[in-house]
């Protein structure tokens, strides 16, 4: 699954992917694209037990892929 937040102000992004993750499927993964590095959403994934990578686009944006644990 794919969720673009590019353009969106705090706190849309993340509520759109908390939203998201409650629809994702055991092995499914869920992608993002954020104008910036999500600080506060990593804390939140953490104590919900998912498990997220992030890398920096050409753009400057970033893209997190997060996954249940």
């Amino acid at each position: 699954m794919m969720l673009d937040n590019r353009g969106l102000e705090p706190p849309q992004p993340m509520m759109r992917t908390l939203a998201a993750l409650e629809n994702l499927d055991e092995n499914e993964e869920l992608v993002i694209i954020n104008d910036r590095r999500p600080m506060f959403l990593y804390e939140e994934l953490d104590e919900k037990g998912y498990s997220h990578s992030t890398i920096e686009l050409e753009d400057g944006s970033f893209q997190i892929t997060i996954k249940k644990r």
